[in-house]
């Protein structure tokens, strides 16, 4: 029997691919590598138009994951037009300005909160139904390398660390059905969305200079481990998390010693 590989135009073909947040940086290059995998991917993301476009086998639709009522509807429009779902890519997340503990807003924790655990947790209970149908399926839950250190942001890594707990829980649970479920944890990735602080005077140089791959990540270093997590060559990985990071965490001792006068 031939071995699996993510990296082949037939890897995903005949199957479909929900992708949450797809209008970003990350979800864009995810949604890129899972259709350059042959599945027909669905994008979904709050600022997109009411009405559903398809073009090129790609469905792209309005979704607000907060909202139970808004994934029902995405959840059943995916039925009626495929008829299955193989894959959830749950990347949508936000973020806020820099805020301490000791003063955050607690309707701007909830909300970060509702998005980037809740949201995941609405689209998986809606879409798992049509996995369980079929006793296969693989989640990918977008985490953060801000799950194991903290950020500027006192709710960013808690969201994180608690959406890893969550795909651990969907691997146990939902294992014995077909179903896997992993995270994947993103270092430092120049995305459109964090351009602007790589456009003040030395901040690509130190950040590149604290990565021993010596490159800030691309969106597409994102892509293909999603892809390879979508696809039947990690069909024995369940429960893991990814970090994608370029030995970013791994580089905390080695960066004092570098940076020591």
């Amino acid at each position: 029997m031939p071995s699996q590989t993510a990296f082949d135009s037939k890897a995903l073909q005949g199957r479909v691919a929900v992708v949450t947040g797809a209008s970003g940086g990350l979800g864009l290059a995810i949604c890129e590598h899972l259709r350059a995998a042959g599945a027909s991917v669905v994008q979904l993301d709050i600022s997109y138009a009411a009405e559903p476009t398809e073009s090129d086998g790609v469905l792209t639709m309005h979704c607000d994951i907060a909202e139970p009522a808004s994934v029902a509807v995405m959840a059943e429009q995916v039925r009626s037009r495929f008829g299955r779902c193989d894959v959830l890519v749950n990347n949508a997340g936000i973020t806020a300005l820099p805020v301490g503990l000791h003063d955050f807003p607690i309707d701007l924790w909830d909300r970060i909160f509702r998005v980037n655990l809740r949201g995941a947790l609405l689209c998986a209970q809606a879409l798992v139904p049509m996995m369980f149908d079929q006793q296969m399926g693989s989640i990918v839950n977008v985490a953060s390398i801000g799950a194991q250190v903290p950020t500027r942001n006192g709710a960013y890594g808690p969201t994180k660390a608690a959406l890893r707990g969550l795909t651990h829980q969907m691997a146990v649970e939902w294992g014995p059905r077909g179903i896997r479920a992993n995270s994947v944890s993103p270092g430092m990735i120049r995305t459109p969305l964090s351009e602007p602080h790589y456009q003040k005077e030395g901040t690509l140089e130190r950040r590149t200079a604290a990565i021993p791959a010596r490159r800030v990540g691309r969106p597409e270093d994102i892509g293909s481990v999603v892809a390879f997590l979508a696809s039947d060559a990690s069909a024995y990985v369940n429960g893991e998390d990814i970090v994608v990071d370029g030995g970013f965490l791994k580089a905390s001792l080695t960066n004092i010693y570098n940076n020591a006068t």
